[in-house]
């Protein structure tokens, strides 16, 4: 006769076995999660209904965790974050008072790096904001501030990608084209800059909230927030992501070749043509978010994916440095 109980199943955490209807189903805790060792002397339990359906909730309530486990590459990533998105914090917010309180710098050129550096502040802000509740374990308001915080920084990453598309965009015109750097009015670089990422944020929330709502599944040990689990609807908004570095590196691989090109023909020593080529380069690459791309496919587990976290954390948290620092040498280059 064919079983008519629960089937296997596995929640995140655990692979639950065939289960009787009306049963529950008794595991062994697990040793060790998140990098915290817990008591896996002790049961975890999950309810099989008369209709054969698995209960959403696991409970793991008696699994405790056996001692404060020394700090973890999340731990250390975190402090790496908090400290480098501070610090830029600081930067950019000075930066953009300078534009703002001087009128001479008043230009389409540092109107855009200006917007740049507030999208920068914007997603900093909102990643810090959901990182602390997450790392003190407060839901805020539950589902609804969830939702709002989540939205809001994907919305703000992706500016700050799409703006840095607008720089290189601006970068290109100004280089390779030579006279139509202006051609294009501030309102057509903001709706690039603003409005794209709106469209995607919010085709994206939709396509979230009707995955979530159809697969909806909760154990005390996951995250609160079920919008911050990764999904496949996630490459609504990663796939612009992707589209723009490959853009913008196709900018750059343009702009490159005209610099060298101009190099050649101010009849220069070549490796003094190479070295500010290269010099060039290296200002534009984190201008232009090519970084990102360094660390788009990191390894999944083991040391080499703890190097990467922290290479990372270091990277994305502090690249605004260079941007302030190199932005004039670009200006003046270009």
């Amino acid at each position: 006769t064919p079983f008519d109980g629960c089937p296997i199943d596995f929640d995140r955490i655990l692979c639950w076995p065939k289960t009787e209807s009306g049963a529950w189903a008794v595991l062994p805790c697990f040793k060790e999660y998140n990098g915290v060792i817990y008591d896996h002397s002790q049961n975890a339990t999950r309810y099989c209904h008369p209709n054969g359906k698995w209960d959403n909730y696991s409970h793991y309530t008696a699994c405790h965790h056996m001692t404060d486990p020394p700090p973890d590459i999340v731990e250390i990533t975190s402090i790496i974050y908090y400290s480098g998105y501070i610090i830029s914090l600081i930067a950019l917010s000075l930066a953009v008072i300078v534009f703002v309180y001087f009128k001479d710098l008043r230009c389409l050129r540092n109107t855009i790096h200006a917007n740049l550096f507030i999208t920068y502040i914007l997603s900093a802000l909102m990643w810090m904001v959901i990182l602390t509740q997450q790392l003190s374990g407060s839901s805020g308001g539950g589902l609804t501030s969830c939702v709002i915080f989540v939205t809001l920084l994907h919305y703000f990453t992706l500016t700050n990608f799409f703006w840095m598309l607008v720089e290189g965009l601006y970068l290109y015109m100004l280089v390779v084209e030579t006279f139509s750097g202006d051609n294009l009015r501030f309102n057509m670089y903001a709706a690039i800059g603003y409005g794209g990422p709106g469209v995607f944020v919010v085709v994206w929330a939709i396509a979230k909230g009707i995955a979530i709502s159809g697969q909806e599944r909760a154990t005390s040990l996951e995250i609160d927030c079920s919008w911050m689990r990764e999904s496949v609807v996630d490459w609504i908004f990663q796939g612009p992501v992707c589209a723009v570095l490959i853009i913008n590196l196709v900018f750059l691989i343009r702009i490159m070749w005209v610099l060298i090109t101009k190099l050649r023909s101010a009849n220069t020593v070549e490796t003094r043509q190479y070295r500010k080529a290269s010099k060039a380069l290296l200002v534009l690459i984190p201008l232009l978010g090519i970084t990102y791309l360094v660390v788009l496919a990191a390894p999944a587990e083991g040391v080499v994916s703890d190097i990467f976290a922290v290479a990372r954390a270091l990277l994305l948290s502090t690249q605004v440095g260079y941007i302030l620092c190199e932005i004039g040498n670009v200006e003046l280059m270009f």
